[in-house]
């Protein structure tokens, strides 16, 4: 049986080409999703996985409609062939129900490992001749006249208690890393009293596991190295041991909790990605008593 699955990033944004090219494939049950591609939780995706049969076969308009990351793609690829599922991509030359369309996705995934160690090599040449020329690199110190900017309006807005700290990024257009960071810079002492309340603080307890993509590539290390620094030290870290931590998040209310979990969670995933590797069991666990928890 024939599996549509079509995927939108937001609400303003029409499904109907691609359904009606997944009507025309053959698809006998077509799965609508509307959600980002970073987004790690999708209802209508693990509804239509939990009802394949071996000889079933997903089709799609296009990879990206499909998988978050390559390396997502790479993973749910595999397991689909272990299941004896295929996959159809009516836009890219990928049809994994035969043996030449299996080998074209493993030379397309190849070809995009390829140019990330590209990049990297790049990279890492153009600081070694910026340092032969006694040139160092990084951000220089401090905040520039625009980061002094919103740093101020940062501390205006959360003072206020008017807006959630969503709300603030986006009004900001800045990551909740970088607010915590200009709240720090500026003296705000982060889930005090505001001028609407008090701001709730909540333990948090952190797993994961990282996995290379393959056997010939290297960057677990560095994927734990960047999760400690770009995503989980923005909320006071302890850690305890490789691939677990306890954080301290503060937020307005329990919507604005679900959105900081949930965007923990995707930069995870997301800096795994970056080196080459993927996050697994990625796990939130309150740590009040509530036995909640995200995964």
């Amino acid at each position: 049986m024939k599996f549509g699955y079509a995927r939108v990033s937001t609400s303003d944004q029409s499904p109907d080409m691609q359904i009606d090219a997944l009507k025309q494939a053959g698809c006998r049950h077509i799965y609508v999703e509307q959600a980002s591609g970073a987004k790690s939780e999708r209802k209508e995706l693990q509804m239509m996985l939990g009802n394949l049969q071996p000889g079933d076969v997903i089709v799609i308009w296009k990879l990206d409609r499909l998988g978050r990351t390559m390396s997502h793609l790479l993973k749910l690829v595999n397991e689909l062939n272990e299941l004896g599922v295929g996959l159809i991509s009516l836009n890219d030359p990928i049809d994994t129900t035969t043996p030449q369309g299996k080998l074209m996705f493993h030379i397309f995934a190849s070809l995009a490992e390829f140019e990330r160690d590209l990049i990297k090599e790049r990279t890492q040449a153009g600081l070694s001749a910026a340092r032969v020329r006694g040139r160092m690199s990084g951000r220089p110190k401090g905040l520039s006249k625009q980061a002094l900017q919103k740093a101020a309006a940062a501390e205006a807005l959360y003072s206020s208690g008017e807006m959630s700290v969503t709300q603030i990024t986006r009004h900001l257009e800045i990551s909740r890393a970088s607010l915590y960071k200009y709240l720090r810079y500026r003296g705000v002492e982060i889930g005090k009293t505001t001028a609407t309340g008090i701001s709730n603080s909540l333990k948090l307890n952190v797993t994961f596991w990282v996995e290379r993509n393959s056997k010939h590539v290297r960057g677990k290390k560095h994927s734990y190295e960047n999760i400690e620094m770009l995503v989980l030290a923005s909320y006071e870290m302890v850690r305890h041991s490789q691939g677990e931590y306890t954080i301290t998040v503060t937020y307005r209310d329990e919507q604005d909790l679900e959105e900081i979990i949930q965007n923990i969670m995707s930069e995870i995933h997301e800096q795994a990605d970056w080196n080459n590797c993927f996050a697994e069991d990625v796990c939130v666990a309150a740590m009040d008593g509530s036995e909640r928890m995200w995964n």
